[in-house]
Parts: structure tokens; sequence; C-alpha cells
């Protein structure tokens, strides 16, 4: 694990030293905390049709109000920390 500090600067920029990657999902908390997690964004044109066609039909229930219910965060905070 490396650990150091940086600033942010001007733009509201930090910069990493070493990163591992050039992709990042961010999330920041109400305390301020940053937590950053590396991501591998994908060409279109590598994803396979059988996924895109399940993506379109996903799109297409959901313009139509086809879903689940929604999820109860309370429910499953325990399984995701």
């Amino acid at each position: 694990m490396v650990e150091y500090d940086t600033k942010v600067d001007s733009k509201k920029r930090v910069t990493l030293r070493g990163a591992k990657t050039e992709y990042y999902h961010v999330e920041e908390k109400q305390d301020g905390t940053i937590i950053l997690s590396p991501r591998v964004l994908v060409h279109p044109d590598t994803i396979s049709e059988n996924t895109l066609s399940m993506m379109d039909k996903s799109m297409h229930n959901i313009s139509h109000g086809i879903a689940a219910d929604p999820l109860n965060e309370d429910e499953i905070d325990g399984l995701i920390e």
C-alpha cells in the first residue's frame, strides 16, 4: 500500500502518483472521503451482440414501465461493506 498527501489545485484536481490505471470511478462521501476504484473502459465494438441485445431489451422494458421494484438500500448495506 502506498500513502502520500496531495492537494487540490486551482481547477479542483489532484495528482495521483504511480497510478496503475488510466480511469477511475469516484465516490465522494458526505464527510469528504473520496474513494477511487479502477475502471477499464471497453470500446462499444467489443461488446457482444448478445449483450447489446439484452441491453436494448432492458431499455425497452424500462421505457415501458416494466421493471423490478427498487432495491431497499437498508437491506443491502450490510452486504456491501
